[in-house]
C-alpha cells in the first residue's frame, strides 16, 4: 500500500445544462456560512469489477462514458455543484457578501486515475479510481454547499440516472430544493462585517499525525448496546447512534488519559431539517447542520456508566428542536461568526459525522452493491468519528475512527470496547 502511485490517466470538465431558472446567484444561510473555513467533504464508494463471465462484456472505456454522460445529466438537476463560490466586496459598510454563481464555471472534474491495489487492500487497510479487481467511484464537495444528506441525495439520483432504462429523459424520483431557509424578517443576503479576508478566512496548518481505523458494530451489537444503554438509564428513548456513540466517548476518553476533574465533549453532528417547524424536505439541498454536545467530567463520564453518557447526547438532541434552532439565528445575526478549524476540534472533544442512515449502499451503477464506502482524509483529526451504514444493513453500522496512534493502540485493547464488539 505505501508503494502503490496513483497514476491519472485521464481527466475532465462536465458541465450540465443549466436550466432557464438557475442563472441566479445563491446565498448562504448562517448554517451554513460558519463552516466557510471547512474542509471539501470526500466520500465515495467502492465497487467489485465483474467476475467471469460478466467480465468479458465489462468495458472501462464504456463505463467511464457512462459516468460521464450520467454526471452531466444529473448535475443538470443538481446545477450548484457544478458552480463555483464568488465574493463581492462591499465598501458601505465594509462587508463581504459570498455566493455560489451558476455561470461562472468550467463545471464539475471528472478525473479517471489507476492504482495497482486491490479491493482486500482497501479494507484491510486503514476520484473515480481503478483498482486491479474494483473500482472505487467518489466526490469531493464543498461544505458550505452540502451536507451528507444533500450528497448522498445527488450520488442516488446519480445512481438512478445511470441505470435508467429511459436515458433521454434524465428524469429523477427525487428533484433537489434549492429554495433557501430565511428566517422570517431576514434578509436573504448576508454581509459579512469584517473589513479584510484575513479577519474571517481560516489558513490549513500542518495536521497532527494519526491513525484511521474501522470498527464494525453488526446488528446484533447495536442491538445489545442499545437495550443497555436504555435499560441503565431506565427509558426506551435512546437511539441505536446515541448507545454507540456514548460507547466511544466512554471509551476513548478512557484511553486519553485525562484527569478526572477534566471536562470532556462528545459533539454530534445533526441536521436542522426536521427539527424546524414547519420542517424542510429531506430533499432540500444545502448545509442546514449544526453541533450538539453533550458534557460531562471524565470522573462522571467514567462511573455513571454507558446509559448515563447516552443520555446526555439523547438529552442534547432533543432539546435542539425549532425554538433552538432559531434562538441560535438570531443570536448569529446579532454577532455573526465564521468557525475556525482549532474551533472544530478540542483534544478533550470525541466528535461524530455523517451518519449510518444514509443510504449509502442504495446508489449503484451497474456493478451490483457496493463493498465498502470510505471518506477522504479532509476534516479529519484526532477524536473525529465518520459514521457509516454496514454494508449488510440491518440497522448495523462501521465507525471510522481518528485517533493518535497512542491512544489508538489503547482503544484497541480497551476492555469495555472489546467486550461490546464481541458478536455473542
Amino acid at each position: 500500500m505505501a508503494s502503490a502511485t496513483v497514476r491519472r490517466i485521464s481527466e475532465c470538465f462536465v458541465k450540465p445544462d443549466l436550466p432557464p431558472d438557475a442563472k441566479q446567484p445563491i446565498y448562504f444561510t448562517p448554517f451554513e456560512l460558519i463552516y466557510l473555513n471547512a474542509n471539501y467533504s470526500q466520500k465515495g464508494l467502492l465497487f467489485a469489477k465483474p467476475s467471469p463471465p460478466e467480465s468479458h462484456h465489462f468495458s472501462i472505456t464504456t463505463f467511464l462514458e457512462d459516468l460521464r454522460r450520467s454526471l452531466s445529466a444529473t448535475l443538470t438537476h443538481f446545477y450548484p455543484l457544478a458552480a463555483r463560490l464568488a465574493t463581492r466586496k462591499e465598501e458601505n459598510p465594509p462587508s463581504y457578501v459570498i455566493y455560489i454563481d451558476p455561470e461562472n464555471s468550467p463545471g464539475v472534474k471528472f478525473a479517471h486515475a489507476t492504482v495497482d491495489i486491490t479491493v482486500s487492500d482497501i479494507l484491510t487497510s486503514t476520484d473515480v479510481t481503478e483498482l486491479l479487481d474494483g473500482i472505487f467511484i467518489g466526490g469531493s464537495v464543498n461544505h458550505l454547499i452540502a451536507d451528507g444528506t444533500s450528497f448522498w441525495h445527488f450520488m442516488a439520483a446519480w445512481s438512478e440516472i445511470f441505470r435508467s432504462k429511459q436515458q433521454d429523459e434524465y428524469s429523477i424520483s427525487r428533484p433537489p430544493i434549492f429554495k433557501k431557509w430565511v428566517l422570517e424578517g431576514s434578509d436573504p443576503v448576508i454581509n459579512l462585517p469584517f473589513t479584510h479576508h484575513n479577519q474571517f478566512i481560516d489558513r490549513p496548518d500542518q495536521q497532527a499525525m494519526f491513525q484511521e481505523r474501522f470498527f464494525h458494530f453488526s446488528s446484533a451489537i447495536v442491538s445489545r448496546l442499545k437495550a443497555k444503554a436504555n435499560a441503565e438509564s431506565n427509558t426506551h428513548k435512546i437511539s441505536s447512534l446515541q448507545a454507540v456513540s456514548a460507547l466511544l466517548w466512554r471509551c476513548i476518553t478512557r484511553v486519553r488519559g485525562l484527569t478526572r476533574e477534566s471536562e470532556t465533549v462528545c459533539k454530534l453532528v445533526i441536521s436542522n431539517r426536521c427539527r424546524l417547524n414547519p420542517p424542510l424536505s429531506d430533499d432540500y439541498f444545502g448545509n442546514p447542520i449544526q453541533s450538539v454536545s453533550g458534557t460531562a467530567t471524565v470522573e462522571d463520564l467514567m462511573t455513571r456508566g454507558l446509559g448515563w453518557a447516552a443520555l446526555q447526547l439523547h438529552e442534547a438532541v432533543a432539546n435542539h428542536d425549532d425554538t433552538a434552532v432559531k434562538k441560535w439565528v438570531e443570536s448569529w445575526f446579532r454577532s455573526p461568526v465564521v468557525y475556525k478549524r482549532s474551533q472544530l476540534f478540542h483534544p478533550n472533544v470525541v466528535h461524530f459525522g455523517s451518519s449510518p442512515r444514509f443510504d449509502m449502499y442504495g446508489c449503484e451503477f451497474g456493478l451490483g452493491k457496493a463493498v465498502a464506502a470510505r471518506s477522504g482524509y479532509m476534516n479529519k483529526a484526532d477524536g473525529k468519528m465518520t459514521m457509516y451504514p454496514g454494508q449488510e444493513g440491518g440497522g448495523s453500522m462501521d465507525v471510522e475512527v481518528c485517533l493518535l496512534p497512542e491512544y489508538m493502540m489503547d482503544l484497541e485493547c480497551d476492555e469495555e470496547f472489546i467486550i461490546a464488539l464481541k458478536s455473542n
